[in-house]
């Protein structure tokens, strides 16, 4: 009697293999391309709704749960994200920002975030909508929006703006987006990281399971980088999470205190 329940027992197991493989597969659009569908947090590796993968009652740091998982903010580098390859005029320039605590941050003026560091902000959540023409991005942070034309090229009439022009194209499952046409009023990613309208970067944005997409921006600005600057994160699906509307204007003190900060001129570094 034990061999007929042993296969019975290792049927059932090896059966509830290929339902879990299935539950953790890459959903797929008609055309078979991965469907990026969903609203995403960035900056954490944590599965699970957003109440369920930030700690319940807050984020790490925000000071609601001081347990919760760490989760990057607008002036958080990626984890592990090599140093910046900045000139060292350029660097000098990145090191004052830092020492003065990030008080000229564009988004503490309200202004959008710019790319990549919009994709990357774990704080708030971002929903894609896929279709086969197209990729629309709505990031909760600023309400700010992107626009990813697929399989077109950059209008020759771009003027500068703060989250460029984007155009993408699929290489295998990866979906890889262009960005260029920037201004120079957004940080790329943390205090301080400065850049010119000479910016251009490459998003690689690849779908490993149901719940997770590796995202990897390569950056470029001949004018203050020595080199290329890849800088990377994951993105976890949040079920059930919703974008709210993020009017950073209202009730915003910053600006008149940061002004004033900047004026008179007050050394950081002894704070």
């Amino acid at each position: 009697m034990r061999r007929p329940r042993l296969a019975l027992v290792c049927a059932m197991v090896l059966g509830a293999v290929p339902a879990l493989a299935q539950s953790r597969a890459v959903p797929r659009t008609p055309d078979g391309k991965p469907d990026l569908t969903g609203v995403w947090q960035a900056g954490n590796t944590q599965r699970g709704t957003w109440q369920e993968a930030n700690g319940g009652s807050g984020l790490g740091g925000s000071g609601l749960n001081e347990n919760a998982p760490r989760v990057q903010s607008s002036s958080d580098r990626p984890a592990g994200a090599e140093p910046a390859p900045y000139q060292p005029w350029a660097a000098q320039k990145v090191l004052e920002a830092f020492n003065r605590r990030g008080i000229d941050d564009p988004t503490g003026l309200c202004l959008p975030p710019g790319v990549p560091r919009v994709s990357m902000l774990g704080l708030y959540p971002q929903q894609f909508i896929q279709t086969p023409n197209a990729m629309v991005i709505l990031y909760e942070y600023a309400n700010s929006h992107r626009l990813i034309r697929l399989n077109a090229a950059h209008p020759d009439d771009v003027l500068p703006g703060y989250m460029g022009d984007s155009v993408g194209r699929w290489e295998g499952d990866t979906l890889v987006v262009d960005v260029t046409g920037f201004n120079d009023r957004t940080w790329i990613a943390g205090a301080g990281t400065f850049h010119t309208e000479a910016l251009h970067v490459v998003e690689r944005y690849t779908r490993v399971d149901a719940d997770q997409i590796n995202y990897e921006a390569r950056v470029e600005d001949p004018n203050v980088l020595t080199r290329p600057w890849v800088l990377r994160t994951t993105m976890m699906r949040r079920e059930g999470t919703r974008i709210e509307e993020n009017i950073c204007v209202e009730n915003n003190i910053d600006v008149d205190r940061y002004e004033k900060l900047l004026k008179e001129g007050v050394d950081f570094t002894r704070h």
